[in-house]
């Protein structure tokens, strides 16, 4: 076999890992809790149909890239609770070792651009990449307000904690924030986020 389907192959294989890494969100109507690969997917098909929701055009195919590959890291990083501040601290560290390892995998041009793609979502500063936070922010804030906040009560999360995550949906889509903000008063409302 050729060494560049070899190495493109060796990364398929690899991702097929992120099925395995599981977050501390449930599907929704209190299912179990979603893996990464479920989650990436439902953000990129979330990405297309709320496309017109962007605070700026976007090239939606880009978008839809980041949100299918910006969990990879995860495999070796493991998930990081959003709201573990223990946890995020090392976040960084431990997702730039797994993008070298992972991502070295492919062949060069293709690794420099996953590489490139990854950075770029982590950096928040384009009009995808803050697209492609929101929906990150957006979805496991519409499947914990399924599940009657209760990822949110099990660990205590406050308010204000929400708000602090949810200034990235703000930056990628106002529109989508409106909502963001309409979720999170109904939960303090319900006693589901402490003030």
């Amino acid at each position: 076999m050729e060494e560049r389907i070899k190495k493109q192959i060796a990364f398929v294989l690899e991702i097929d890992k992120v099925k395995n890494i599981f977050r501390q969100t449930h599907l929704s109507s209190h299912g179990r809790n979603e893996n990464d690969a479920e989650h990436s997917w439902h953000l990129a098909v979330m990405a297309y149909l709320l496309k017109e929701y962007a605070n700026e055009e976007v090239d939606i195919a880009k978008v839809m890239l980041m949100c299918l590959i910006h969990d990879i890291v995860e495999i070796d990083a493991g998930d990081t609770y959003a709201y573990d501040t223990e946890g995020l601290k090392t976040q960084k560290a431990r997702e730039d070792a797994a993008k070298e390892r992972i991502f070295s995998l492919l062949p060069e041009e293709q690794r420099a651009e996953f590489t490139a793609l990854f950075d770029e979502f982590e950096a928040c500063e384009t009009a995808e990449s803050k697209f492609a936070h929101a929906m990150d922010n957006l979805q496991p804030l519409l499947l914990n307000n399924s599940n009657n906040g209760s990822d949110w009560r099990e660990h205590n999360v406050t308010a204000a904690q929400v708000y602090k995550r949810q200034s990235k949906t703000k930056t990628g889509s106002e529109k989508l924030f409106e909502v963001t903000d309409r979720i999170i008063r109904e939960n303090i409302r319900k006693g589901n986020l402490t003030e």
